[in-house]
Formats: C-alpha cells, sequence, structure tokens
C-alpha cells in the first residue's frame, strides 16, 4: 500500500489514498523526515510477525501454564 502525504497539520499527516480517499496518520507512525509530498509504503514484515506471534504464545504459556 502507498500513499501521498498531501499535507501536516498538527500531528497528523493528511493522507491521499491510492483510492481518491484521504486518511489522517499520526507523525509518529511516519518514518522521520516525512514532508508534503512524499510517497509512503506500508508493508507486512511476516517474518517479524511470526516471531512476535511465538514470543507472545510462549509468554501466554508461561502464564497460564500450557
Amino acid at each position: 500500500m502507498q500513499y501521498v502525504i498531501d499535507r501536516i497539520e498538527g500531528g497528523f499527516a493528511v493522507a491521499e489514498l491510492a483510492d481518491g480517499g484521504r486518511a489522517d496518520v499520526p507523525l509518529a507512525a511516519l518514518p522521520a523526515g516525512c514532508r508534503e509530498g512524499d510517497v509512503v509504503s506500508v508493508t507486512v514484515d511476516a517474518e517479524a510477525t511470526k516471531r512476535r506471534r511465538r514470543e507472545i504464545r510462549r509468554l501466554e504459556d508461561d502464564v497460564w501454564g500450557g
């Protein structure tokens, strides 16, 4: 998914989505230094997701004795 930063207002970037819609994105969720006109890509890190899920299962097993 990609979007374009249309403008920055307060603590948010107004992003233009591929379907023509708009979304407010907190500046803290963007890479440092993003500016108006920048194209931002969002991807899923499948390996990091797997590691996180394994860690959560381990923590649940520790708590619930699984």
